[in-house]
C-alpha cells in the first residue's frame, strides 16, 4: 500500500551564496520528494526561494530536520508550511487562467510610477505572479551609464475591462512620463519573426520631402501643402503628387549628400543588430522614398524596403514625378501581410512600428503594433506606444534582457 503524501511549502531567504541551491536540493532528493513549484529570486544579493515539495508522510519530518541543519549551516533562514490538498488543487487549477505581460519603461522609475501600475493591476483584478527588471543596473556614481529602465510584470486573471485598462494606461503614460506594454503572454509573444517599420520619424529623426525641398528651395510650398492635407482638404495622394512635382530639376547628387547625413534615430544601431542577430526579418514600409530606404538598406541589411520612387532624368535630376504604385497606409499593411505570407510567418508573429497616422493600419494588423513618439491620434489608437525611449526600447516588449544583450548590440 502507498504511504500518504503531504505538500510542504519551503521558503529560504537570506545571503545568496554559490551552492545554496544545490545543497537543499540535494537534501530533498535524499527523501525522494516529488517538486511542485519552485522560484528564486536575487535583489543584491539577497535570495528569496520558495520550493513546494510532495513527500511521503513518513520521510517530512526527517527532511524538514536535516534542511533546517543546513540552514543554520548556510547562515540563512529557513520555514515549512504544511498545503492541504485541496488547498493545492484550488492553487493548481488556477494555473489555466489567461496570462499577460505589462511592461513598463521609461528613463528611469521611481516608487511612484511602479506603485501606478500596481494598483491599476489590482484594480482590473489580476494577479501579479512575478516581477523583473529587464534593464543593466544603474550606476549611482555614473548615472548616465544608464539612461533606461524597465520593470515587467507576468500576470494572471481576465482585466475586468480591457478597454479601460489600456486608456488608463495611456493616460498614466502621459502624466508620470513612461510607456507601458499590454499583451497576452501565448507563444506569438515569444517567436515574433518579422518587424516593419515606417521610415520618416521613425528610423530617422527627419523628414526625407521636407530635406529635399529645403535644398530646393521650395520648403514653404511643400509645407503648406502637407498643412492642406492635414486639414482634410486634399488627400494624401493628390498631396503628394503635388509636392514631389515641386522637387523638379533637383540634382540627385543633393539626394546622396542626404543620404549620408540622415540623422539615425536614437537605440537603431542597437536594435537593429540584434534583431539580426537573432534572425528576425526586417522592411522599411514608407511613404518616403525608396533612395534614402535603400541607403538604409545596406547600412543595416535590411530584408524589404517598399518606398515611393523618384523618377529621375537623363540628366541626372528629379522630373518632378514619381513611379508606381503610391505606398500610403493601406498599402503599407497590405505589404505586411504579403511579407508575411512570403516569409511564412503568422500575422500575429509581426511586429509594426511608426509615428504617423498613415501607420495606423499596419499598426492595427501587426501582431505588436507600437506607436513610436507619435502623434497623439496615434498613441491613442495603438495598442504599445514609446515617447521616453529610443528605438531600442522595443527590446523590452519582445522580452529582452539588458544581462543577456552587449551595449553595442551584440549577444553575449
Amino acid at each position: 500500500m502507498e504511504s500518504p503524501k503531504e505538500q510542504i511549502l519551503i521558503r529560504i531567504t537570506g545571503k545568496d551564496r554559490t551552492g545554496l541551491t544545490a545543497s537543499m536540493m540535494d537534501i530533498l532528493a535524499k527523501y525522494d520528494a516529488q517538486i511542485l513549484d519552485i522560484g528564486q529570486a536575487d535583489i543584491h544579493s539577497s535570495l528569496s526561494l520558495g520550493i513546494l515539495v510532495r513527500i511521503d508522510e513518513a520521510n517530512s519530518g526527517q527532511m524538514m530536520k536535516e534542511l533546517l541543519f543546513k540552514a543554520t549551516e548556510l547562515s540563512v533562514n529557513i520555514g515549512f508550511k504544511p498545503i492541504p490538498d485541496d488547498d493545492y488543487e484550488e492553487w493548481a487549477g488556477r494555473q489555466g487562467k489567461n496570462r499577460f505581460i505589462l511592461t513598463v519603461i521609461g528613463r528611469s522609475l521611481s516608487a511612484r510610477q511602479i506603485a501606478a501600475a500596481a494598483n491599476l493591476i489590482t484594480q482590473q483584478g489580476l494577479n501579479i505572479d512575478s516581477i523583473k527588471r529587464l534593464t543593466g543596473r544603474m550606476s549611482i556614481m555614473h548615472p548616465e551609464l544608464n539612461v533606461r529602465a524597465c520593470v515587467e510584470f507576468s500576470l494572471r486573471g481576465t482585466p475586468k475591462d480591457k478597454a479601460g485598462l489600456q486608456a488608463s494606461l495611456l493616460s498614466l503614460s502621459a502624466e508620470m512620463g513612461m510607456d507601458f506594454s499590454f499583451q497576452k503572454d501565448d507563444m506569438y509573444r515569444r517567436m515574433r519573426r518579422l518587424i516593419c517599420f515606417d521610415m520618416d520619424s521613425t528610423l530617422i529623426q527627419a523628414e526625407c520631402i521636407d530635406e529635399l525641398a529645403r535644398r530646393h528651395g521650395v520648403y514653404d510650398k511643400v509645407a503648406a501643402i502637407t498643412e492642406r492635407a492635414m486639414r482634410g482638404e486634399i488627400d494624401f495622394k493628390e498631396s503628394f503628387t503635388e509636392r514631389v512635382a515641386l522637387l523638379k530639376g533637383l540634382d540627385v547628387s543633393v539626394m546622396k549628400d542626404i543620404a549620408e547625413h540622415l540623422p539615425i534615430t536614437e537605440g537603431t544601431d542597437r536594435l537593429m543588430s540584434i534583431l539580426k542577430t537573432c534572425g528576425y526579418k526586417i522592411a522599411i514600409l514608407s511613404g518616403g522614398f525608396t533612395f534614402f530606404g535603400e541607403y538604409l538598406q545596406r547600412r543595416y541589411g535590411i530584408d524589404y524596403v517598399y518606398a515611393n520612387e523618384l523618377e529621375i532624368g537623363e540628366d541626372g535630376r528629379l522630373t518632378g514625378r514619381y513611379v508606381g504604385e503610391i505606398v500610403d497606409g493601406r498599402r503599407k499593411a497590405d505589404l505586411l501581410k504579403l511579407i508575411a505570407q512570403s516569409e511564412k510567418v503568422n500575422l500575429a508573429q509581426t511586429i509594426a512600428v511608426g509615428d504617423g497616422a498613415n501607420d495606423l493600419p499596419m499598426l492595427t494588423e501587426a501582431g505588436l503594433g507600437i506607436a513610436f513618439h507619435a502623434k497623439p491620434r496615434v498613441v491613442a489608437n495603438a495598442r504599445q506606444s514609446i515617447n521616453t525611449l529610443g528605438l531600442d526600447g522595443i527590446l523590452y516588449f519582445l522580452g529582452f534582457k539588458d544581462s543577456h544583450l552587449g551595449e553595442q548590440g551584440r549577444l553575449l
